[in-house]
C-alpha cells in the first residue's frame, strides 16, 4: 500500500490523498483550497493518469474536502464516489453554491477559468455516487479491499476512512472531533488493529486555556448577547454555512430554554437556511443529539432566513449568524459589518470558530477599538466602535485528544495531514516523545510513502 499527498502546498487547503493498492488506486477527498482562486486552488490531480482511479471517497462537504470533486470526476469519470448519504445531499448544495461563487468571481475578478464547473455537470456526475452508512463494512467496486466508515464527530454526514485488505488496516481520520458539540455527537473511533494513521493536526498550534469547559464558554456568550441587548445593540456572529450554523443555533436554543438569553430574531443566510432544511431533514436519521429536533420548526426563538437577493436590514435586539466564518471579502458577514455594524459602539461581534491570519475575519479579531479596519478592498476604512469577543467552539479535536488517540491506536505509522506548518512541527515534537513505537511522518506533496 503506498501513500502520495496530492495537496501542492503542506498545508491546511486542498486535501486529497492517493492511496495505491497494487494497481488499484483509491483517492480520499478531493478539496478545494478556500485561500487560492482558479486552477491554484485544486490538488495536483494532474500526476494522476487520466481514468486510472477506482473509487474516490469523500469524507465529508466541507470545501477543502469536497470543492475540487467535480473536477476530479471529469478527469477520473469511471471512478465511483462513496461517502455517506447526508454528505452526499448536502454537498451537492455545497458544489451548487460554489458555481454560484466562482461565476460571480470571473465577472468581478476576471478569473477567466471560473467557473470550474456548471451546474449541469453537478446533476450529471451524481450517478456515479454511491452511499454507505457508518459501520457496515463494504468491498470497494471490483475489488477485495474492505471499506469501513466511522463517525467523525465534525459534522453531518462526517466520517474516517477505514481500508483492509490482506490482514493490513490503514485508518484515514479526515476532520475529526472527540468531543460533542451541539448538535453533532463525539467521534466514534476504533483504536484497534491500525498499521498505518492517516491523522489532521489542524489545532497542534493552538492551547486551549487550562480548565476549560464548552459549557462556561457558553455561558460566556450568553453574557454577551444579554449585556449587548441591554444596551440596545445586536450582535453579528460571523459563521461558515455548514455545520457552524446548525450548531449555533441549537447553542441559541439551549441558551434561551436556560433562560440565559431573551428570546430574539435570529437572521441567517441563504446558503445556511438551505443546509439547515437537510439537517432537519436527517434529524431522526443520524447519530446526533436532540434526535428529530427541527431546528426551522422548533426553535423557541424565531429564525428568519434571508430573502433571496434582500439587502439585510439592521435592528436592535437581533442576532445575525451570517457566512463565512471568516468573513472573506463579498460574503454577507462581511458586507453587513462594513456597512452597518461595526461603527456602531452599542454592537458586538462574536467569533466561534478559527479565522485564518490572511483572511478579514482574523483582522477584525486582532483589532483594538478606535483602529480604522479594512474587510474588503473594494471598500472604505471602518473605524471599530463595536465590542469583539472570540469564543472556542471549534469542530476540530484539540491537539491533546489527537496525542491521546495516537497513543491508544499505537500504529507503526503516523501520518501527519491537514495541518499548517507550526501546527505540524508541534504534533511532530509531541508524538517523538508520546508515540514512540511509532514512526511520524510529515508527508511532502507528490512524494511517495510505503504504508506496509
Amino acid at each position: 500500500m503506498i501513500f502520495r499527498s496530492l495537496t501542492r502546498r503542506k498545508e491546511i487547503g486542498a486535501n486529497s490523498y492517493l492511496i495505491e493498492i497494487g494497481k488499484y488506486r483509491i483517492i480520499l477527498d478531493a478539496g478545494a483550497h478556500p485561500k487560492q482562486k482558479g486552477l491554484d486552488s485544486l490538488p495536483n490531480f494532474n500526476s494522476v493518469p487520466h481514468d486510472s482511479v477506482n473509487a474516490i471517497i469523500i469524507t465529508h462537504a466541507h470545501h477543502d474536502h469536497i470543492g475540487a470533486l467535480p473536477v476530479l470526476q471529469r478527469r477520473q469519470p469511471k471512478a465511483s464516489v462513496i461517502m455517506t448519504e447526508p454528505t452526499g445531499e448536502v454537498g451537492s448544495a455545497m458544489l451548487h453554491n460554489s458555481v454560484n461563487v466562482m461565476s460571480k468571481q470571473r465577472e468581478e475578478l476576471g478569473i477567466n477559468e471560473y467557473p470550474l464547473f456548471t451546474h449541469r455537470e453537478l446533476d450529471e456526475i451524481r450517478a456515479n455516487w454511491v452511499y454507505r452508512d457508518i459501520q457496515k463494512t463494504f468491498l470497494l467496486p471490483n475489488s477485495e479491499i474492505e471499506c469501513t466508515f466511522f463517525d467523525a464527530g465534525h459534522i453531518i454526514g462526517s466520517v474516517g476512512v477505514m481500508l483492509r485488505h490482506q490482514g493490513k488496516t490503514v485508518f484515514y481520520s479526515g476532520d475529526v472531533n472527540f468531543e460533542a458539540q451541539t448538535i453533532t455527537r463525539e467521534a466514534d473511533f476504533p483504536t484497534e488493529g491500525i498499521d498505518a494513521l492517516i491523522i489532521e493536526t489542524t489545532r497542534g498550534d493552538y492551547q486551549r486555556p487550562e480548565g476549560f469547559s464548552r459549557r462556561e464558554e457558553k455561558e460566556r456568550m450568553a453574557k454577551l448577547i444579554r449585556e449587548t441587548f441591554d444596551q440596545n445593540g445586536s450582535v453579528l456572529i460571523p459563521v461558515f454555512a455548514l455545520g457552524k450554523s446548525q450548531e449555533l443555533m441549537m447553542m441559541l436554543h439551549e441558551l434561551r430554554q436556560m433562560d440565559l438569553i431573551p428570546a430574539a430574531p435570529v437572521i441567517i443566510g441563504g446558503l445556511s437556511t438551505k443546509l439547515t432544511v437537510l439537517y432537519d431533514h436527517y434529524a431522526s436519521r443520524v447519530r446526533r443529539s436532540y434526535e428529530g429536533f427541527r431546528i426551522l420548526e422548533d426553535m423557541s426563538t424565531l429564525v428568519a432566513p434571508r430573502k433571496r437577493k434582500k439587502e439585510i436590514q439592521y435592528n436592535q435586539h437581533t442576532i445575525y449568524a451570517l457566512s463565512s466564518g471568516m468573513m472573506s471579502e463579498g460574503t454577507i458577514s462581511n458586507q453587513f459589518a462594513s456597512l452597518r455594524f461595526l461603527d456602531n459602539p452599542r454592537n458586538s461581534v462574536a467569533f466561534v470558530g478559527y479565522t485564518d491570519p490572511e483572511t478579514p475575519g482574523y483582522r477584525l479579531r486582532q483589532a483594538k477599538l478606535g483602529d480604522k479596519v479594512k474587510l474588503d478592498s473594494k471598500m472604505p476604512e471602518v473605524e471599530l466602535k463595536c465590542r469583539v469577543e472570540s469564543f472556542d467552539f471549534s469542530a476540530h479535536a484539540t491537539r491533546e485528544q489527537i496525542v491521546d488517540y495516537v497513543r491508544k491506536v499505537n500504529a507503526p505509522k503516523v501520518l501527519l495531514v491537514h495541518g499548517d506548518a507550526p501546527a505540524q512541527a508541534w504534533f511532530s515534537k509531541t508524538l517523538a516523545i508520546e508515540a514512540p513505537q511509532s514512526e511520524i511522518i510529515q508527508p511532502e506533496p507528490e512524494i511517495q510513502i510505503p504504508l506496509f
